[in-house]
């Protein structure tokens, strides 16, 4: 393949706004299901580029794209055959170009998902080592290992994959006869890279270059704690089924030698203008485990799964917000908030009860706490729609490949998989796909809910009463006021137990949020003048009823 590079406009602050990722709204794009461009039922890079605007009036500050690099999509983009290349499904290099280029022309910035700990097992590398068998030099760039037994036929461990059974699987020797066993941490189709090879290291640091040249502004490093494996690849010594955003310590999870590799990233990262910022999506028994990812020479930011994880319970909230904030400030970075992401259950079901309107209005009230802490905030495409999970897709149109190995039944501790979050948003109509796709009544990879008409964009735009117009308030106002956005703490205030209350103070004003996590209203002290409420409030005399699961925010 040959490189392509064109000069490609930057925000106009990209050099004199220091630190942009500190209080950052980064909106995470699923390609397959935001936009279809082309009518084929997949979402692309085409249909990315058409819907930006609709990004830029949300009031987002950045674009995270999940995986479009060429894929044979065993596990919906996450097995790379190419690092360079755009899988035709979602277009061409030069559509990823053009992408790069239409979002810094807004002002924007993008974050591409970077996937270092595994690959396709159609790789180049992984196809060769399998045709030249045991011996192969290319082998050394994978785990692959003799197997147990009198005659092999046992794992070389006791390694499960996250997503159900053993986490190596044989293979065929050039003749025909059993092989050895490689491990992949996923699914078969994903073998794991060796780290500790000098040739895997310096094929990332020519990926890196290669987008950075290209304009992009930031990587998410998919599954960062997993590169690292310990030594001699011990047992775990439990059958324990792993599960996304688990936080077991494990051999091959959060290994102190992940951190020098990405050292070396930061290096590369600093060579380029515009601060470029890598994001770890690291899954650590402790987020001060996490805290170890973003020391000043590493990462600039992680995910918050202890966050993401926490019951809407203001007890638990608080902990984990202070446990956050405390984790972060040794390390000078900011804390991250976020509700939801492709692999999880959306929030406005997860935090929900049986009631949809109390289910949705617990939501919203969760989405303003979020976008009132200090730090950057992630956004998961359509969660400004309020989009429930869908629950009920048939298993003929699942592909998580967690629920493929279980042949059909979850895998025990992924309850729901991630289907359900992943069907494509409604954007117009009320005819399927919903303004997704071009061809009213066209194809969409995974079939969307009826009443999902009634939460399109258009739908909902220019009510003021939508959870559309609702964010889009939120982030002006969190743009907009002086005490919101950056910082590393809050000053907690009385508040009745199930009510969260803190405040945050600048040179140029102070802001309150109280965010009643139960089902009843509370009556309290008003703190100042209403901002924004996720729910109706009233203020009289001085006081606020503040309905159950609400957040209000206030200027004081």
């Amino acid at each position: 393949m040959t490189q392509h590079l064109t000069e490609l406009p930057r925000p106009a602050d990209a050099d004199a706004r220091g630190g942009w990722w500190r209080d950052a709204v980064i909106y995470q794009v699923y390609p397959r299901s935001f936009a279809d461009g082309n009518g084929d039922g997949i979402g692309d890079l085409s249909g990315i580029r058409a819907r930006l605007p609709y990004l830029k009036d949300l009031g987002v500050d950045a674009v995270w794209l999940s995986p479009f690099y060429a894929s044979p999509q065993a596990d919906a983009g996450y097995d790379v055959t190419d690092y360079r290349a755009v899988d035709p499904m979602f277009g061409t290099l030069a559509d990823a170009e053009g992408l790069i280029h239409d979002v810094h022309a807004l002002s924007l910035r993008i974050i591409v998902d970077l996937v270092p700990n595994h690959c396709s097992d159609q790789h180049a590398w992984f196809q060769q080592a399998l045709r030249e068998g045991p011996g192969s030099p290319l082998r050394s760039r994978f785990h692959f290992r003799p197997g147990k037994g009198a005659d092999g036929e046992l794992p070389p461990n006791d390694w499960e994959s996250v997503f159900g059974g053993p986490a190596w699987t044989r293979t065929r020797n050039p003749d025909g006869s059993d092989g050895e066993w490689y491990l992949h941490l996923f699914a078969p189709e994903q073998p794991d890279f060796n780290w500790e090879h000098p040739a895997v290291a310096d094929e990332f640091r020519s990926v890196l270059r290669f987008w950075l040249d290209l304009g992009v502004d930031g990587f998410r490093i998919d599954v960062a704690h997993g590169l690292v494996k310990a030594a001699g690849l011990p047992d775990v010594g439990r059958n324990d089924q792993i599960t996304l955003l688990g936080n077991a310590v494990l051999p091959f999870f959060d290994q102190d030698g992940v951190h020098d590799i990405y050292r070396g990233w930061r290096k590369i990262l600093d060579e380029y203008s515009g601060e470029r910022i890598a994001v770890a999506e690291a899954w650590t028994p402790t987020v001060r485990r996490t805290a170890n990812y973003l020391r000043p020479d590493e990462l600039h930011q992680a995910f918050n799964f202890q966050y993401l994880s926490a019951d809407w319970d203001a007890t638990a909230l608080r902990e984990v917000i202070d446990a956050s904030l405390d984790a972060m400030r040794p390390v000078g970075a900011p804390t991250t908030w976020v509700l939801s992401n492709h692999d999880v259950v959306r929030h406005a079901t997860r935090l929900g009860t049986a009631d949809p309107e109390q289910t949705l209005r617990r939501a919203r009230a969760a989405s303003l706490l979020m976008l009132a802490l200090p730090g950057s905030a992630y956004l998961y495409q359509g969660e400004e729609l309020g989009l429930p999970e869908v629950t009920d897709l048939p298993d003929a149109v699942r592909q998580d490949p967690a629920f493929r190995r279980a042949k059909g039944t979850a895998v025990e501790g992924q309850e729901g998989m991630r289907d359900g979050c992943r069907v494509p948003i409604p954007w117009s109509g009320d005819q399927a796909p919903y303004g997704f796709g071009p061809t009213p009544g066209g194809p969409s990879w995974l079939p969307q809910p009826a009443e999902w008409s009634e939460l399109s964009v258009e739908a909902q735009t220019g009510d003021p009463a939508s959870t559309l117009e609702l964010y889009r308030t939120a982030l002006t106002v969190r743009r907009e006021h002086p005490a919101l956005g950056g910082g590393e703490s809050v000053r907690w205030q009385d508040a009745p137990e199930a009510v969260l209350c803190f405040r945050r103070d600048s040179a140029d004003g102070s802001f309150v949020c109280t965010a009643n996590t139960a089902a009843q209203p509370v009556r309290l002290a008003a703190p100042g003048r209403v901002l924004l409420s996720s729910s109706p409030v009233v203020v009289l005399d001085g006081e606020v009823i503040l309905p159950g699961d609400t957040t209000v925010w206030w200027a004081v």
